[in-house]
């Protein structure tokens, strides 16, 4: 059994806090939402009123926050993680963030003398509910192999991807990929629709065809073909569209001073850009299938 503070519980943190939780680790959680604090305790846990009282005791701190200022304030800010944590405990970033501050919380880890990873996640709240989620892993081989026993109860895939930012890299390339192909797919059932084609049939063909992909799947945004699918709960996220915006605007970011030219991605930004500024920024990123095909 592992002592872990994990924060951040969100609609991907609370699951992978129930799996840590079920296999036997002492998990304190925090979170800003009081609603949320309260849910790990349904869930066996511990919730804590400040990240002081979470990570105080832990062995293991797990973070899973929305941006890269979130997790550099909680990280290096005053009474944050590497001020409150006990010697000689293991970071774990889960988060999706841009890959200078996944090098900077880390070297401000190893400078206060912690071994950090950055651990981000694929495979969306479905694969966090059923603990079979993708982790890509940056930091040294030994951050890797002490993190990997905990990761465990949360996913069934671990890829060391290399030094500290690494694993935010392959993220965010992973990402760009599915944000551009849910777009490719939209179009597909659009015009398929116009041209008289049943989706069931449109999908019963491509999934077994060179046009399948994870988002399709999955994750298809026409109701019917996949009954877990978000597009058959009024498009509930999920993976919402501010957060899919948040990534394809880091892959935008990470091209720009790569000096890659990514057309396809930048173009596919625009479109979830028009999404979130529409008011749909908090349902589904599937949910760009609606706009595109004017329903």
């Amino acid at each position: 059994m592992t002592s872990i503070a994990f924060i951040g519980l969100g609609n991907m943190g609370a699951p992978m806090c129930r799996h840590l939780i079920q296999a036997g680790h002492s998990v304190s959680g925090f979170d800003q939402s009081i609603e949320k604090r309260a849910a790990i305790a349904q869930l066996g846990g511990q919730p804590a009123d400040t990240l002081q009282q979470a990570v105080g005791a832990a062995e293991c701190v797990i973070t899973m926050l929305p941006t890269g200022r979130h997790v550099r304030e909680v990280y290096e800010g005053p009474g944050g993680v590497l001020e409150s944590v006990a010697p000689g405990a293991l970071l774990i970033d889960s988060s999706t963030i841009d890959v200078e501050s996944a090098k900077a919380v880390s070297a401000a880890a190893a400078a206060a003398g912690f071994t950090m990873v950055d651990a981000p996640v694929s495979g969306a709240v479905p694969a966090a509910e059923a603990g079979r989620l993708t982790f890509m892993v940056g930091g040294t081989a030994e951050g890797y192999e002490r993190a990997v026993p905990v990761l465990k109860a949360m996913g069934h895939r671990f890829f060391h991807i290399g030094d500290s930012g690494a694993g935010q890299a392959l993220k965010i390339c992973n990402n760009m990929m599915t944000g551009i192909s849910m777009v490719a797919i939209s179009e597909v059932f659009t015009l398929a629709g116009r041209l008289g084609l049943d989706p069931e049939a449109v999908y019963d063909v491509m999934v077994g065809s060179s046009g399948n992909c994870w988002a399709l799947e999955h994750y298809c945004p026409v109701p019917g073909p996949v009954p877990n699918s978000p597009a058959n709960r009024d498009y509930a996220p999920g993976f919402s569209g501010h957060m899919m915006l948040k990534d394809m605007r880091l892959s935008q970011q990470a091209a720009a001073g790569a000096g890659a030219a990514t057309p396809l991605a930048g173009a596919a930004a625009a479109i979830y850009q028009m999404m979130v500024a529409n008011g749909h920024g908090d349902r589904d990123f599937s949910y760009i299938f609606k706009m595109i095909s004017g329903r």
